[in-house]
Formats: structure tokens, C-alpha cells, sequence
């Protein structure tokens, strides 16, 4: 019993280094530029067949490390939505979409791969699909609904446009910040808590911008 014990802990800790191997160099390179015996490399295993041997296909490894920052993510804006409670801010619910992101990124410390690598999974048809599917959970699905109800006078249309929006301004914004810290560049804000302020602060003008007739 204690030998399968000590086994299963070095291959749950084998799986962890392989998971954190990748995030980062398909944040670095690509997500198709880099292959499972190049990640079994880099991560110091001598078996060449050891992502597949922890996660199968590439895929499944793809969706393991977005499952694996999306569970502390939807833990912290759960958190955020019992605060909330039913306010009618507009900026409310958009902090609850963007602060439990930002705060995960913070935690994580520096450097970060994930919103790079999440920013390339988002802009891929296919593997776009996989990175929803992991992400778009019921806290989402609860804020969204309370940013709604903030925005009932706001045509369904112009809705849904500012929604593919706010989306990719996220995505692209936080993965930009990322970047510069790896590369040591000069960013903005001095902090993901400030950088989400200014995200927050643009968001909530996107939302409540007015709406102009095309004719």
C-alpha cells in the first residue's frame, strides 16, 4: 500500500511539471509548433511517450492545463459573486468577470504563461471550442446574467456585438501585459490589481456606451 502511495504522488507530481512545462512553452512558441516529446523533454523526463502516458492526445493535455487554472478561477469569482449579491452596477459585474483572472495571474507570481497560452487557444476555431467549454462555467453564466439585467433598455444585437467585444479585450489585453512582464518591457500599471481597474474601467464604458442608428 505505502509503494502504491509513493507511486501515485511521483505521478500526480510528474503530471504537475508536465502540465506547467507545456503552459509555458506553448506560450512561448506555439501551441502547434511544440510536440509532446518536446515538452517530455524540457520537463526532464527520459520517457519520450510521457505526456501521453499522463494525459493521452494533445488535446486532452491542452484541456487539462485549462482546467486546471479555470477551477481556482471559478473558486474566486464564486467568491466575488456572494459580495456582489444583486447589485444593478454595470461595473460590479464587470469586475466579477475580469478580477478573479487577474487575481489567479497575481497569485501565480512571475512569471506567468497562462494568458498568452489561453489568448492562442481563443483565436483558434477549433481549440476555441475546447477553451469554452473548460471556462464558461456557472459563475460565468451568473454573472452574465447580472450584467444583463443592469443593460435591459441595450438592443439584444448591440448586446451580443459588445459582448464578442469585451471578450476579446480581455483576452488579448491580459495576454499583452503578460508578454511585457515575461520580456521585462514597461507596462502601465504596476500591478494585475491596477491593470484590472483599468480593464474594469474601460469595459464598463464599452457597456454603457451609446447606441447610434447606422440609418
Amino acid at each position: 500500500m505505502a509503494g502504491r502511495t509513493a507511486r501515485t504522488e511521483r505521478a500526480a507530481g510528474t503530471g504537475e511539471v508536465l502540465l506547467t512545462v507545456a503552459e509555458r512553452l506553448f506560450a512561448e512558441h506555439g501551441v502547434f509548433a511544440v510536440s509532446n516529446r518536446q515538452i517530455s523533454e524540457a520537463a526532464g523526463q527520459g520517457n519520450n511517450a510521457a505526456v501521453g502516458y499522463h494525459f493521452g492526445t494533445k488535446t486532452d493535455l491542452l484541456r487539462a492545463i485549462v482546467r486546471r487554472r479555470a477551477e481556482p478561477i471559478e473558486a474566486l469569482r464564486e467568491e466575488m459573486l456572494e459580495r456582489t449579491g444583486d447589485s444593478r452596477s454595470v461595473r460590479d459585474w464587470v469586475a466579477v468577470l475580469v478580477r478573479p483572472g487577474t487575481q489567479h495571474l497575481a497569485e501565480l507570481g512571475s512569471p506567468t504563461w497562462y494568458a498568452r497560452f489561453g489568448a492562442q487557444l481563443m483565436t483558434d476555431p477549433v481549440l476555441r471550442e475546447l477553451m469554452i467549454d473548460e471556462t464558461f462555467g456557472p459563475t460565468i453564466r451568473r454573472t452574465l446574467d447580472g450584467l444583463n439585467r443592469c443593460l435591459p433598455e441595450l438592443p439584444l444585437p448591440v448586446r451580443l456585438e459588445r459582448a464578442d467585444m469585451a471578450r476579446n479585450l480581455m483576452v488579448h489585453m491580459l495576454a499583452e501585459r503578460e508578454r511585457a512582464l515575461a520580456e521585462g518591457s514597461h507596462t502601465a500599471r504596476t500591478s494585475w490589481h491596477a491593470y484590472a481597474t483599468g480593464l474594469i474601467d474601460a469595459l464598463t464604458g464599452l457597456w454603457l456606451a451609446p447606441v447610434t442608428s447606422d440609418g
